[in-house]
């Protein structure tokens, strides 16, 4: 027989020390008689007797009959103390009276004192008669002690039928399943008969296991004995076959069913439920009502649960009104699951009347509000809901917190992010690790991942939930290479889901990792996961980004190709400025019939933007809600902007914005800034820039775009101002930073790195690069011709750091190799033009995307067209003589 470590694996012999009478002190003297006696206890005996604790004020008549009278009355105390007397004067206690001081503390929940009389019990007999060893069995099974449970039932002189129901019980109900099926089996063996009892808690346990061969085996018994007829058994043996996924089997059952009552029904709908036959269940319940059952709150709170999983809206406010008209309205676990249901179905305001008129709430009340605000993407009505639930004087529970923390991390709200978290570990709720996981996520959002970290390494048992939390969180805060780290660590003890994957996958795109993407990519064929959720297009990401379009066209030929598919290449297309191949592109979305969504018209618009093809970026903006059913939002009036404030059309661009029928946001002005630092518009970007910190002042590339506009237009005194504006605000720019992928493995350069293993291999190289530029008459970018403020403006915003992955890639690899770098920042005019001449020198391909663009270097050709680099400039001059 199979025991927990928890339980003594065999019967405890009657001659062991028991291990409650470790708890007490043995007495003096104690006597227990095994008679069994009747009292006729009279109503008139005196109050006052009741009271009397002192050895000199005992009942001299009989002694148990007044213990009894205690215990009968409810007064443990008094018993305890006049059961001390008594056995000071050595005058046995006789087993009716132990049995009623047994109850009352099983009654009344008192561990402890029923310790005690199992103590004075025990040290006076070895064995315990069959009704005594009952009710002692039945009270620690009652406590959840089962070691003493099971001592007590070794100490039994005899045992009957209910000595074994309560302790198989016992066994189940505190998760030791199979320990509870082994008693069974050994109770079968020992030669005793169920009975109906036993039936149901044999089988609920056969279907907590689960398992359906042992539950079919006690079936056979259930027959061979006699009970097939009993509604109680039948209704147990209905919720095994159902939580074993056997609905045909249970079905079978509940229609043989000669008499049913209300478990009956609620068995068999709630097990469609389960296993996710929603629509059956419901016939089922239609079918309930018609044969005269009432259901109970049991049945509605199943049946609004499944018209949630089934999104049927009218079927639930039908179910709605049925609740109101049977008056079952007034209970709360109902109005729970209708606020649940309605948040579900996205019918929040309904859901907040049926709130509104209860008439008491409980935790999981407040709780359901503020989840489903959560979840329907209304973070402010969830803090506020919470505040209310403080002056309320509601405590959260775990799900409280893990939902209000979710609010705080979509809200950026990380003051009270740490109040909740000091809220968590007060109450103990940092334990459950639902709340450590949002803990994490809310710190990594609000960026301090430093404090996620700490909060994920206190987690003593991470789930993948924990891991894929913090792996993200690295990537939202650009720790791309610990991202992957992580990613290592957790494949080690726990296998990665499709979330994690798509974490870890973003990661790699984030730094070209394009290698360590192909390897989970491998992975998840090998687990069967490339098809699972977002994971495809996670991976035709990977390949747009990396600038792998031959293998993305593979993935997207190979998968789904929803919308989100389409939007992917769509934006690798404007991410390289190729503005006829997007609109190409869009047309045969649209002959695929696959409709666009708000996010097509971005990276469409952004194309056209980088393309300078104004016409046809405006007749797609203008036909988009006519056309295609999309209602514009700031994101695409942002993209107009910079359509026209790229190709020049300035004074359009700030009548567009002017003319705007929704309030400008800062994007919108950042569009108008970055189009004023391109054509050096300096007294109209200075008006942008106002318009924009006004809203949003703690944004560090609007910063840097003013920068830039003053950079360019030779302003340093200008650009030391924001510098210093920055500083004050506690705003840093990232150091430039470029990374490599050399062998599979990805190698990672600062701005200004001097501790590289090879940093004088790369130094040497780059030397003699510049020195042949400077015999072919090109500008270096040491030159002392060159323009001051162009090296200036270029070692503050640029960094040079693709110059030095460049000269690794070229040493560490063959001859012929091409390099990838991706890089965090923008790329300078003097990188751009260094790197073109390298590309014509060694003969390699290049390829460098940066925050803005790809750039893809071929024979000293980049794929741009030097248009962002050269022919803005060539505007600018055009400009000025204008």
């Amino acid at each position: 027989m199979a025991f927990s470590a928890k339980t003594p694996r065999s019967l405890i012999k009657s001659d062991l020390p028991s291990p409650i009478h470790r708890k007490f002190r043995k007495p003096k003297f104690l006597y227990f008689s095994n008679r069994r006696k009747t009292h006729q206890i009279s109503s008139t005996q005196p109050q006052q007797q009741l009271s009397f604790l002192n050895t000199n004020s005992l009942n001299s008549s009989d002694p148990n009959s007044h213990l009894h009278l205690l215990c009968t009355n409810g007064k443990l105390q008094e018993a305890l103390n006049y059961l001390d007397s008594m056995q000071e004067l050595q005058i046995p206690l006789d087993e009716d009276t132990a049995i009623g001081m047994v109850r009352l503390c099983e009654w009344k929940r008192a561990f402890e004192e029923g310790s005690k009389v199992y103590c004075y019990v025990s040290n006076s007999s070895n064995s315990l008669s069959l009704r005594l060893g009952n009710a002692f069995l039945s009270m620690f099974v009652r406590f959840g002690k089962l070691g003493d449970a099971w001592y007590v039932f070794g100490k039994m002189l005899e045992r009957d039928v209910f000595s074994w129901n309560v302790l198989i019980s016992g066994y189940a109900k505190k998760g030791f399943f199979d320990e509870a099926l082994c008693l069974y089996h050994r109770m079968l063996w020992v030669g005793f008969k169920p009975d109906v009892y036993t039936f149901p808690c044999v089988l609920r346990t056969c279907g907590a296991v689960p398992n359906l061969e042992r539950g079919k085996e006690v079936h056979v018994h259930v027959i061979r004995f006699g009970f097939e007829a009993d509604v109680d058994v039948i209704n147990s043996l209905i919720t095994m076959y159902v939580k074993n996924g056997d609905l045909p089997k249970a079905r079978l059952l509940f229609d043989k069913m000669a008499r049913r009552d209300r478990i009956s029904w609620n068995a068999i709908i709630s097990g469609y439920f389960e296993n996710g036959e929603y629509l059956e269940g419901i016939r089922l319940f239609f079918k309930m009502r018609e044969q005269w059952f009432d259901p109970d709150l049991m049945t509605m709170t199943s049946v609004i649960s499944a018209c949630e999983s089934l999104g049927d809206e009218r079927l639930g406010r039908e179910i709605h009104g049925y609740v109101i008209v049977t008056g079952m309205l007034g209970d709360v676990s109902i109005c729970n699951s209708l606020i649940q249901m309605y948040f579900s179905l996205g019918c929040w305001e309904t859901a907040e009347k049926v709130f509104d008129r209860m008439e008491w709430r409980d935790v999981v009340s407040w709780t359901a509000m503020i989840s489903g605000y959560e979840n329907n993407v209304l973070p402010d009505k969830a803090l506020d809901t919470y505040r209310m639930m403080e002056l309320h004087g509601f405590v959260p529970d775990e799900i409280t917190l893990a939902s209000v923390l979710s609010a705080c991390a979509y809200l950026g709200k990380l003051d009270m992010g740490i109040k909740l978290h000091e809220l968590a570990k007060r109450t103990g709720f940092i334990s459950y690790i639902i709340v450590a996981n949002t803990l994490v996520d809310m710190y990594s959002k609000c960026k301090c991942i430093d404090k996620a970290l700490e909060v994920f390494h206190s987690i003593p048992d991470k789930d993948v939930i924990s891991w894929t939390a913090i792996i993200l969180g690295l990537r939202l805060n650009n720790r791309c290479f610990e991202a992957l780290i992580f990613f290592r660590q957790m494949k080690v003890s726990l296998k990665p889901n499709s979330v994690t994957l798509v974490s870890v996958l973003s990661a790699c795109a984030r730094i070209g990792g394009l290698m360590c993407g192909k390897e989970i990519h491998a992975y998840a064929l090998r687990t069967g996961m490339a098809l699972d959720g977002f994971l495809p297009n996670a991976l035709l990401d990977l390949y747009v980004r990396c600038g792998r379009m031959g293998p993305a066209w593979n993935q997207f030929n190979s998968q789904k190709r929803d919308v989100s598919a389409w939007n992917i290449l769509l934006t690798g297309y404007a991410q390289r400025g190729q503005g006829k191949l997007a609109v190409e592109f869009f047309n045969r979305m649209i002959k695929s019939n696959v409709s666009p969504d708000e996010i097509t018209f971005i990276p469409l618009l952004c194309a056209c933007s980088k393309s300078e093809m104004v016409t046809e970026g405006l007749k797609y903006f203008n036909g988009m809600e006519l056309k295609y059913g999309v209602t514009p939002n700031l994101k695409h009036y942002a993209c107009v902007v910079d359509l026209l404030g790229c190709a020049g059309q300035l004074e359009e661009a700030y009548e567009f914005i002017q003319e705007m029928p929704i309030k400008p946001d800062a994007a919108i002005w950042g569009a108008l800034l970055n189009a004023c630092r391109i054509h050096r518009q300096v007294e109209l970007g200075e008006f942008a820039a106002q318009r924009i910190f006004e809203s949003d002042r703690r944004s560090v590339g609007y910063y840097v775009l003013l920068c830039n506009l003053y950079a360019n237009s030779g302003k340093w005194d200008e650009v030391a101002k924001v510098r210093k504006m920055m500083k004050d605000n506690g705003l840093v720019i990232d150091p430039g930073c470029s990374w490599v992928e050399v062998k599979g493995k990805i190698h990672a350069f600062l701005s200004g790195d001097d501790f590289h293993p090879q940093i004088n291999e790369i130094n040497a190289l780059l030397e003699g690069i510049y020195e042949k530029m400077r015999v072919a008459g090109l500008v270096g970018p040491k030159c002392d011709s060159m323009d001051g403020v162009e090296i200036s403006k270029a070692e503050i915003f640029c960094g040079h750091s693709e110059r030095l992955a460049v000269a690794f890639g070229l040493i560490n690899t063959v001859p012929g190799t091409p390099i990838w770098v991706t890089k965090n920042l923008y790329m300078c005019q003097s990188c751009h033009s260094t790197i073109k001449f390298i590309s014509k020198i060694v003969r390699r391909e290049i390829s460098v995307r940066d925050t803005e663009e790809f750039h893809h270097f071929k024979d000293g050709i980049c794929s741009c067209g030097d248009v962002e680099i050269l022919g803005k400039a060539l505007t600018n001059r055009t400009s000025e003589r204008n």
